[in-house]
């Protein structure tokens, strides 16, 4: 038997944490590790309790989902974050995605809906619910889905360093660089080295770092 998907639910307001819980619940293939009341116990908490998926708040006090998404991910470079929101406003979805969350959905979707973004999302593809898809504007939100970490991952990349000379120059792990490498390519949909440095041409990228290729 398929170990359980674990989730994580991070959310302020008890009632809708604990809805969200007991609609999980009823699903044998996943099972629900944590239930926070905000970002900051999510930042100190998720890797004692490993989830595979975190639903996150989007406005919490003291550290928001935004900002508590990107410390976790600065941390788990995998792990999956899905939004969890009552604003279907196209600057919060192009924000959630730019802070690097896998997924978008709104408080008020059909229960089944949440099941589905989380089987997506563990899938390695990106999930918005039809209100948040709708609200969209139709362009070209490649650039706009990687994190901060990853879009200096990815000048270094194309300046045509190592894994090893990026972990070495940023300060992190081999490890960690190969993920953030990892979920550029996917991101942006670029299979090789080469067609990153050839991204990063095209949207001005290396702009202003004197490199010539």
């Amino acid at each position: 038997m398929t170990n359980p998907v674990k989730v994580m639910i991070v959310d302020d307001h008890p009632m809708v944490a604990e809805g969200i819980q007991s609609i999980l619940e009823s699903y044998d293939d996943i099972q629900v590790v944590g239930c926070l009341s905000n970002g900051r116990a999510a930042i100190d908490q998720f890797e004692a309790l490993d989830p595979d998926v975190i639903l996150m708040d989007l406005n919490m006090p003291d550290v928001g989902g935004l900002s508590a998404t990107e410390i976790v991910l600065e941390r788990r470079p995998d792990m999956r974050i899905v939004i969890l929101s009552m604003h279907d406003n196209p600057e919060y979805i192009s924000s959630a995605l730019s802070h690097g969350a896998m997924g978008y959905i709104l408080k008020d979707v059909p229960t089944d809906e949440i099941k589905l973004a989380i089987d997506q999302v563990m899938q390695g593809q990106r999930y918005l619910c039809t209100g948040a898809q709708g609200s969209l504007e139709p362009k070209d939100t490649a650039r706009e889905a990687l994190t901060e970490r990853e879009q200096t991952i990815l000048l270094e990349l194309a300046q045509g360093r190592a894994n090893k000379e990026v972990a070495a120059i940023l300060d992190i792990s081999v490890r960690t660089v190969e993920t953030h490498r990892k979920n550029i390519k996917r991101k942006l949909g670029i299979s090789s080295t080469a067609g990153l440095t050839r991204y990063a041409m095209e949207h001005g990228v290396l702009q202003g770092t004197g490199v010539r290729i």
